[in-house]
């Protein structure tokens, strides 16, 4: 999930109930089985692979769930009729919204879709209603509690290819090219510096503040989107307090 604050949401995600674990864990499983089957098991050469990876780390998937993934994508099993797509549409109080989309039925899965929409006070879109106020950036997240200097952090990872550098209540936020991924983390692996999230993902141009029943609305529509099997990835410019 990725709104205008990617700290806040990994905290929504580490105080997610059981239930919603258990649809983290299976979507990440199949993000890793995928990845394995279109590019083989070594992350080293599988950019898919490497960030599927990471999530999970970040999500504390077990590792047996994780080895499970990658034999079932080393296999023959189900899986190889999956489409990947991407919707786009607005949320409450006009906010923009994008859906990364893992299906084998993409019928069942615009349906899904558009009503999760509309229930909530949104609307699906065409292609590109909303994408070209995203741009694709590497972002990583290290908690301050893993590292606390913020002039050496800085430093660090603006000479390995950041572009932008947040210290945010309890944590560090970096952001690069896509591009540069694989020399930040470098850097950061180097020092022994550990990262609470390390990915590719969407980030806004800007963002719009959610308030008032919106907010209800918003959070009810995540919290729809998390608990489809198909939707893999939410991306919004939304802004809403923590409280």
């Amino acid at each position: 999930m990725s709104g205008h604050s990617k700290w806040a949401n990994i905290k929504r995600k580490k105080g997610a109930n059981d239930a919603i674990r258990g649809k983290i864990t299976t979507k990440i499983g199949r993000e890793i089985t995928i990845a394995v089957r279109m590019g083989g098991s070594d992350p080293t050469g599988n950019m898919r692979l490497k960030l599927a990876l990471s999530k999970a780390k970040a999500n504390n998937i077990p590792k047996d769930n994780i080895n499970r993934a990658i034999q079932k994508g080393l296999g023959a099993s189900d899986g190889s009729n999956y489409e990947e797509m991407t919707y786009e549409g607005y949320g409450p109080g006009g906010t923009a919204i994008m859906l990364d989309i893992l299906t084998d039925n993409r019928n069942r899965t615009a349906a899904d879709v558009r009503h999760i929409f509309s229930k909530y006070g949104g609307s699906l879109g065409a292609n590109g209603c909303v994408s070209w106020m995203f741009n694709k950036k590497a972002v990583f997240v290290v908690e301050k509690e893993a590292f606390d200097d913020e002039d050496a952090l800085m430093e660090l990872v603006l000479e390995a290819g950041a572009d932008d550098f947040v210290a945010e209540d309890d944590a560090f936020e970096i952001t690069g090219e896509p591009d540069a991924f694989d020399d930040i983390l470098q850097a950061l692996t180097d020092k022994g510096i550990e990262t609470a999230s390390a990915e590719i993902t969407m980030v806004p141009d800007n963002t719009v503040k959610v308030e008032g029943e919106n907010v209800v609305n918003m959070q009810k529509m995540l919290d729809a989107f998390d608990d489809n099997d198909d939707v893999q990835e939410v991306y919004g410019n939304y802004e809403m307090d923590e409280e």
